[in-house]
């Protein structure tokens, strides 16, 4: 049994388990329980096919999918038993704050000119420094992935006195200026209302790639790479944020979207004093994820291989949102998701959601990949700047 379960995980389901999913719905049709009016045929038309462009995506990952991980069962159980046995010792799994140490003031960036059609940008490049602790599991395989050590963003400044930045987060598979100017429309941050932009390109991503395409890694399997590109990916942040402020920034927002909320999440839990704290699409669980968007058969067939998945929820303590205590004020944070989100399940919204002490949330009547195009989103996003300060009243 144990050999007839290996060759289906190996032939089907490992591609679906890198936080995919099947190409078909799962229970019908897509869910619009947001609250508002209900949809008549037009509406649920233009639903249907905001969907279909989540289907698309998700298709796309699943024949990129590659199973090493799952297919070296033994390293990655040891590791993790090694990692939760060293969390569990330095009390990081109790206090998850702490195994984030407060990075190095940023002092030297390398900035050069960028080039985008229409919006020009600089280009900025420093050293990251971050390194997973001494004896750490996965350290020095993470050490390995050389272009992880030098950090890069997008600067979009104005000239003359200083003005407010938002620092924008960016999703899974994000880290071109062309894809992330898009992504978080930087032209109506920045030329429209008046922002200094800034975006920060998460390990893995981007020119930090290790593979075919940008994010490749980062969700493959290998869970201690994850909780070493996540960790990254906020100590990064944070000293840009710091270097922005030393520079006169008068306030700093952060929004991210999808994997960039998750981060969006951690920072807002590890930086004090941000202005303003926009989470959209939020995916804030990766197991649970994973599970949502996989059939549960091919989770129990990867289980009866040995795959610890009890012990890399315990692991994944220490990067997990909902474990921390430190919160942002409420009255400064925003959530926004959509109703028909085929990615991130509403309850994980919901979990952020209370854990923020119930902030204001807004649904849109699309899906994951929709909110590019949502008109409510761009002026959720622009109230939120106004309200929390950012912009001018």
């Amino acid at each position: 049994m144990r050999d007839g379960a290996e060759v289906a995980v190996r032939g089907v389901a490992l591609p679906c388990l890198l936080g995919l999913r099947w190409f078909t719905f799962r229970g019908g049709e897509p869910s619009t329980a947001a609250p508002g009016r209900s949809a008549g045929v037009r509406d649920r038309l233009i639903l249907g096919a905001k969907v279909a462009v989540d289907e698309v995506f998700f298709a796309t990952e699943v024949l990129a999918g590659s199973p090493l991980a799952f297919l070296d069962t033994a390293r990655v159980r040891a590791e993790v038993d090694d990692a939760v046995h060293l969390y569990e010792e330095a009390g990081w799994l109790g206090r998850p704050e702490r195994y984030h140490a407060t990075p190095p003031a940023l002092r030297n960036l390398d900035i050069t000119a960028g080039a985008a059609p229409g919006l020009p940008y600089l280009h900025a490049r420093f050293a990251s420094e971050y390194t997973p602790w001494p004896g750490e599991p996965g350290r020095e395989r993470y050490l390995g992935y050389a272009p992880n050590r030098t950090a890069h963003a997008w600067l979009y400044r104005h000239p003359g006195p200083p003005r407010p930045w938002i620092v924008c987060l960016p999703a899974y598979r994000m880290g071109d200026p062309r894809v992330d100017m898009v992504g978080f429309r930087i032209g109506r941050l920045h030329r429209t209302l008046g922002l200094n932009v800034a975006v920060p390109v998460f390990p893995f991503h981007g020119p930090r790639a290790i593979g075919r395409r940008s994010g490749d890694g980062f969700l493959a399997g290998d869970f201690l790479d994850t909780v070493h590109g996540q960790a990254q990916a906020v100590w990064d942040a944070r000293r840009l944020i710091g270097w922005l402020r030393a520079e006169g920034a008068p306030a700093v927002g952060i929004y991210g979207v999808s994997l960039g909320a998750y981060t969006t999440t951690l920072l807002a839990s590890l930086e004090a004093d941000l202005d303003c704290v926009i989470a959209g699409i939020p995916a804030i669980d990766f197991l649970d994820l994973m599970r949502a968007n996989t059939a549960s058969v091919l989770v129990q067939l990867t289980e009866r291989l040995g795959f610890p998945w009890d012990r890399i929820r315990t692991m994944l303590g220490v990067i997990s949102p909902l474990a921390f205590d430190r919160r942002p004020a409420p009255e400064r944070c925003y959530l926004f998701a959509g109703a028909a989100d085929q990615l991130a399940p509403r309850q994980q919204v919901l979990d952020l959601w209370r854990h923020w002490g119930e902030p204001r949330l807004a649904w849109y009547q699309g899906s994951h990949v929709s909110y590019l195009i949502e008109r409510d989103v761009q002026t959720f996003v622009a109230d939120a700047l106004r309200e929390s300060g950012l912009l001018a009243a």
